[in-house]
């Protein structure tokens, strides 16, 4: 060992621990740093590599549309131009002593197109109380209507625009369908301009049928179709389709508490629509079949516990005179006596006012009826020929 320290000594390095351990820990350092260039290398080269494109894959091709879908576009295509929009404008004074009269509109409604000549039909609410009406077809033109004819107890009304024959020639009035037939479970469509969002179409299906709603004269409408098809204000006076496309009703009302759609609405049965239409197109009135007689108000007979529609007086020249109804007479001592009271309109049983008017509407003036009767707990039954009443 001396021999080995003599000999570094004479060189004049000297290899001690200290400078061991340093050589040692250079070398182990710059090992360790070229391991870590080596792993890393891969990673750099893949971080500055060009981007590779993506691949376009193929999307699935779009979903066909249905066979109900494409059926409810064709009837909303062929019918909509046909929805009209109603407006009921009143006419306002500019202040108290003004000379220049404003349109001022205080409702809107629905309406469609009844024939080339122009007239359109829609709901009387919708024009109660118009001073000035005007029409809006779905090309955007508006005309200014006016009332042919009304029928407040059926909620009906027609209107009347000067368009010109090429504006109205495209539009195909609805062809009309039946009322009779329906089923409750039936799809139905319907068109309108709800909240004045014009032609908007709402599906739905009928709900209930022969139900009855009350009309703004107080006299109740039979036979009305319940839908849950979103209806809502301004749908009032539009058309209610058929899975076909046919006209089967006239959109009246909804029951909802807060006045929007709630699930329920009803429509005027397009066999009324049928019947009442010509007849404000020709006359400007509904005429309807009657007795000809004064009837006793239900509260009258009610109170005297009597069941049925109680005849108070009979024209001396009427059909229901001849045929021997008598209302109520007066003694010698001045007492009144009851006379006939209606129980039955053929088959159909009378119990009140609305049952009789009800019974009625299935006949037309001139038709002969058989009228059942009761008087002192004495019935019988006598052939009527009813009369025009409006």
């Amino acid at each position: 060992m001396s021999n080995l320290r003599t000999r570094a000594s004479c060189s004049g390095f000297s290899l001690g621990p200290p400078l061991v351990a340093l050589i040692l820990f250079v070398l182990l350092a710059v090992l360790l740093i070229q391991l870590s260039g080596k792993d890393k290398a891969p990673t750099s080269r893949a971080a500055t590599a060009a981007p590779q494109p993506v691949q376009n894959i193929p999307l699935p091709p779009p979903a066909s549309l249905s066979l109900e879908e494409s059926n409810h576009i064709a009837i909303y295509q062929r019918v909509s131009p046909s929805v009209v929009s109603v407006a009921n404008n009143a006419l306002r004074r500019a202040g108290l002593f003004g000379f220049q009269v404003y349109e001022v509109p205080q409702g809107a409604g629905s309406g469609f197109v009844w024939d080339r000549q122009g007239h359109i039909v829609s709901n009387y609410h919708v024009i109660h109380e118009a001073d000035a009406l005007s029409v809006t077809l779905t090309d955007g033109k508006s005309y200014d209507a006016q009332i042919v004819g009304v029928a407040p107890d059926y909620d009906l009304a027609v209107l009347k625009i000067d368009a010109p024959e090429p504006q109205l020639h495209p539009i195909h009035p609805i062809h009309p369908g039946t009322s009779r037939d329906l089923q409750v479970g039936q799809t139905v469509l319907a068109i309108g301009n709800p909240f004045g969002l014009d032609t908007s179409l709402s599906k739905g299906i009928i709900s209930a049928l022969n139900r009855s709603i009350t009309a703004m004269t107080g006299q109740k409408i039979d036979a009305v179709i319940q839908t849950d098809a979103a209806i809502n204000p301004g749908n009032s006076g539009g058309p209610l389709l058929d899975s076909s496309g046919r006209l089967i009703g006239v959109n009246t009302a909804i029951l909802s508490p807060s006045g929007t759609y709630a699930g329920v609405g009803f429509a005027m049965p397009v066999d009324t629509v049928m019947r009442i239409v010509p007849q404000l197109i020709q006359k400007g009135h509904v005429s309807r079949a009657g007795l000809d007689a004064q009837l006793l108000p239900d509260y009258v007979t009610q109170r005297a516990g009597i069941t049925g529609v109680a005849v108070f007086a009979v024209p001396p020249t009427s059909a229901a005179a001849a045929a021997g109804i008598t209302g109520i007479t007066r003694t010698p001592s001045g007492d009144l006596v009851l006379g006939d009271v209606i129980i039955a309109i053929g088959a159909q049983p009378v119990t009140c006012l609305d049952d009789l008017r009800a019974a009625l509407e299935r006949f037309q003036p001139g038709e002969n009826v058989r009228v059942q009767l009761e008087r002192n707990g004495q019935k019988r039954a006598l052939s009527v020929k009813l009369a025009e009443v409006q």
